[in-house]
C-alpha cells in the first residue's frame, strides 16, 4: 500500500538508498509506488530511468528519460541518461547532442556528471568525445584524481602512450590509493616492455582490486619471472585464488554445453582422422597405379596444416604456428606494421631480459615451443 505521508523527495531518497546498495527491484519497486501518489513528480521518472540502466533495460529507460524531459525539457540528469540510453541503441549523434545540450545548459562545474557522461561515451568507443568531458571535469576539479586517470585512460585509447604513462601518473601523485589507475598504468607498461616498472604498480595492489584478469596474469608472470617464484609459492596462492573466483564455477548449464562441445569435437576430430586416413590410402592407391602405367610417381596431395592452441598471459590462441604468432602479434598495438621476424627477435630479447633463457626466433614453432620452455606461454596441443 502507499505511504501518503511520505513526500516524493522522500520516495526519492529512499530508491537512492536501495539503488546505492545494489537492490535495483527494491528501488523500482519503491519509484513506482511514489509515482503512483505523484505522476508529476521528476526526479521519481529519473529514478526510474537510472534503475532500468542498471537492470539493463534500456528501452524503458529511454521512456523514462523521455517522461521526465516532457515535464522539465533541461533537466540535466535526464539529458546525461537518455543520452546514456540512446548510445545502446545506437543512435550516436543524438546521444552526443543529449550530452552537449547539458553543457549548453552551465552544468561544467558538476564534476560528477562530466565524468559520468565521459563514461558512457567512453564505453561506446566514442573516445575523442569522452575525454572533452573528462577533461571539463579536470579543469573544474584539478586535485581529482579519478578525473585525471579518466583522461590518461583516453590519451591510451587515442594512441598516446606517453601522454597517459604521465597523466595516470599524475593521478597517483594525487591519490596512491588510486587501485584503478595503477592496475591501467602497470598494464600500459608492460605493454610497452618495461616490465620492472609494470611490476612495482602491479605489486602495490591487492588481490580483490582486480576485476579481470589480465592484470593479474601479468603480475603472476612478472613475479615467477623476476623473483624466481615456483609455481605452488605461497605469495602466488591469493593471486590464484583471485583468478579461479573471476573465471567463476562453472553451473550445471555451462557443463552440460562443454560436454556437448567436447563430444561435438571429439566426434568431428575422429571424423576427419578416419577421412585423412582414408584420403592418404586412396592417394597411395593412385600413385602406385601412375607408377604401374607411366613409371611415374605423382606428389600427392598437402594435408591440412596442423592446427594447435596455446595460452600466453591469459589469452588463448589458435591456429597453425604461424597463425598463432600473427595473432600475438597483432593483439599487441605496439607491434603495428612490423614483420612476425621483428615481433619474435623482439620478444625473444624480452622473455631473455626476464627468464634468461634463449628463445631461437627462427621459425615460428621453435619460437613458441622456446618460449613454453621459458614459462613464458603455455602449449594446450
Amino acid at each position: 500500500m502507499p505511504t501518503p505521508f511520505l513526500s516524493s523527495e522522500e520516495y526519492d531518497e529512499r530508491a537512492h538508498q536501495l539503488y546505492n546498495e545494489g537492490q535495483y527491484d527494491e528501488a523500482l519497486d519503491v519509484l513506482r509506488e511514489g509515482l503512483s501518489l505523484y505522476p508529476n513528480a521528476v526526479e521519481l521518472h529519473i529514478g526510474v530511468g537510472y534503475a532500468r540502466v542498471a537492470r539493463e533495460e534500456y528501452a524503458w529507460a529511454r521512456r523514462s528519460f523521455e517522461e521526465a524531459l516532457i515535464l522539465d525539457p533541461d533537466h540535466e540528469d535526464a539529458l546525461a541518461g537518455l543520452g546514456e540510453t540512446l548510445l545502446k541503441f545506437g543512435q550516436t549523434e543524438a546521444a552526443v547532442k543529449s550530452f552537449r545540450r547539458i553543457l549548453e545548459l552551465g552544468y561544467q562545474d558538476d564534476v560528477d556528471l562530466m565524468l559520468q557522461s565521459g563514461r558512457a561515451l567512453f564505453r561506446e568507443g566514442l573516445i575523442d568525445e569522452a575525454k572533452e568531458f573528462f577533461e571539463i571535469a579536470v579543469q573544474q576539479s584539478p586535485d581529482s584524481a579519478e578525473a585525471i586517470a579518466c583522461v590518461g585512460y583516453a590519451q591510451h585509447r587515442l594512441g598516446d602512450d606517453e601522454g597517459a604513462i604521465a597523466t595516470l601518473r599524475r593521478a597517483l601523485q594525487r591519490d596512491s590509493d588510486h587501485t584503478e589507475a595503477r592496475i591501467y598504468l602497470g598494464n600500459v607498461l608492460y605493454d610497452r616492455g618495461e616490465y620492472e616498472a609494470a611490476l612495482y604498480h602491479l605489486d602495490r595492489t591487492t588481490p580483490d582490486d582486480h576485476w579481470d584478469e589480465l592484470g593479474i596474469w601479468r603480475l603472476v608472470e612478472l613475479k615467477k619471472s623476476i623473483y624466481r617464484l615456483k609455481d605452488d609459492d605461497s605469495e602466488l596462492k591469493a593471486w590464484d585464488e583471485r583468478l579461479s573466483e573471476l573465471a567463476g564455477d562453472p553451473d550445471d548449464i555451462d557443463e552440460m554445453l562443454a560436454e556437448i562441445e567436447q563430444r561435438a569435437a571429439d566426434a568431428e576430430s575422429n571424423d576427419a582422422k578416419g577421412q585423412l586416413e582414408l584420403f592418404g590410402a586412396l592417394l597411395s592407391d593412385l600413385a602406385g597405379q601412375k607408377e604401374d602405367e607411366e613409371g611415374i610417381v605423382e606428389q600427392p596431395l598437402a594435408l591440412p596444416a596442423a592446427q594447435h592452441r596455446i595460452i600466453r598471459e591469459g589469452r588463448e590462441f589458435n591456429g597453425t604456428w604461424e597463425e598463432i604468432v600473427s595473432s600475438m602479434r597483432d593483439a599487441n598495438a605496439a607491434y603495428a606494421g612490423r614483420s612476425l621476424s621483428e615481433f619474435m627477435m623482439t620478444e625473444a630479447r624480452r622473455g631473455f631480459s626476464i627468464t634468461g633463457v634463449e628463445i631461437p626466433t627462427g621459425d615460428a614453432e621453435s619460437f613458441i615451443r622456446g618460449s613454453a620452455d621459458a614459462g613464458l606461454l603455455r602449449i594446450v596441443r
